[in-house]
């Protein structure tokens, strides 16, 4: 594949951003991998791995560091934001202060900001001056991708040049990139079924068995495309990448953070002991927030995601939530309508 002319920028040196650094560079071109830390710059510089993230998995050569964010953006048109949704606002502000209005930004976030409720495309498009924004979402493990396992995700945008762009920055033989109009679809269902996968860590750590748990990701499904609807969504995306795909990997995968908070629930830890032995975001736990109070603003019945919540924020005991969950009233499957 020819190399694009400008390297690939990434904003972000943790599990994901690390391995979004690395596809662009197995398909053929210069990256730059930014990070805020000197002091984490200098470490996976020195073994030219990301010791902390993903262990043992070399970098590429070409793969360049970096801590100067003007640098990035001086020197990319395609810069890709894996930021923790909570720094998400501050570092595009920074990241403003730089770029043009022909740059091409795709947020690899999968989040909502807690107090605005925004999506992360929203949050570019208020502190940048790009035009060309993005999102990109999907079952991506980004372990399973350094070891070249294949995979696949989705890019949404409004945009032929953004999706053409990522399309060329990040496919490999062992990685497809697919395309998508529905940047609403796909940021919410890359954020929604994090709050899923939690039930779904949770159900594991119960003892529970597969047919629990495929009970649990159908009709966590029904909640993410009902809610995704209702906010104008194409309720055909949940069935894709973004959504179902998404979805089933971080509900069943030992590797999912999501997935291992609701093991650390399940066994009655706290949430703050989990979180501090994870020593990672778990975008799920502050969604859990966010989506109950979207479901009560928009009058949706989210059985599934209000009992997250509840785990969560209430303390709650798992086994009686999802006790409470199998004694629903009876409902029609494809709209969820009670049966009387």
């Amino acid at each position: 594949m020819k190399a694009l002319d400008k390297p690939v920028g990434v904003l972000g040196g943790g599990a994901f951003g690390t391995t979004l650094a690395q596809l662009a560079a197995r398909a053929g071109h210069r990256s730059m991998l930014w990070l805020r830390d000197p002091k984490a710059k200098a470490l996976i510089a020195e073994g030219r791995e990301n010791s902390r993230y993903l262990p043992g998995h070399r970098l590429e050569d070409a793969v360049e560091l970096t801590t100067d964010l003007a640098e990035v953006a001086d020197r990319c048109l395609l810069i890709l934001l894996a930021i923790p949704s909570r720094e998400f606002r501050a570092v595009s502000r920074n990241l403003g202060d730089s770029v043009r209005g022909d740059h091409v930004l795709i947020s690899a976030t999968k989040g909502l900001e807690q107090d605005s409720y925004l999506r992360m495309t929203e949050i570019l498009r208020q502190e940048t001056c790009s035009l060309k924004i993005g999102a990109i979402s999907g079952p991506n493990l980004a372990l399973e991708i350094m070891r070249g396992v294949p995979a696949a995700t989705v890019v949404a945008s409004r945009y032929d040049e953004v999706v053409r762009l990522a399309i060329a920055a990040l496919r490999t033989p062992a990685f497809r990139v697919y395309a998508s109009r529905d940047v609403l679809g796909v940021e919410l269902g890359g954020a929604v079924k994090n709050v899923i996968a939690i039930a779904g860590g949770i159900t594991r750590g119960l003892g529970y068995g597969d047919n629990t748990l495929s009970l649990l990701i159908s009709r966590g499904l029904s909640e993410m495309t009902r809610l995704g609807a209702r906010m104008g969504a194409d309720p055909r995306t949940f069935s894709g990448l973004s959504g179902v795909g998404d979805l089933v990997v971080t509900a069943f995968s030992n590797l999912s953070r999501n997935h291992r908070v609701g093991l650390g629930l399940a066994k009655g830890r706290p949430i703050e002991e989990i979180l501090d032995e994870l020593g990672q975001v778990a975008e799920g736990v502050p969604t859990a927030g966010v989506v109950k109070d979207w479901a009560e603003e928009t009058g949706l019945d989210l059985p599934i995601c209000r009992g997250v919540h509840a785990i969560l924020h209430d303390k709650a005991s798992p086994r009686e939530v999802l006790g409470e969950l199998m004694a629903l009233h009876a409902r029609w499957e494809a709209d969820n309508r009670r049966i009387d």
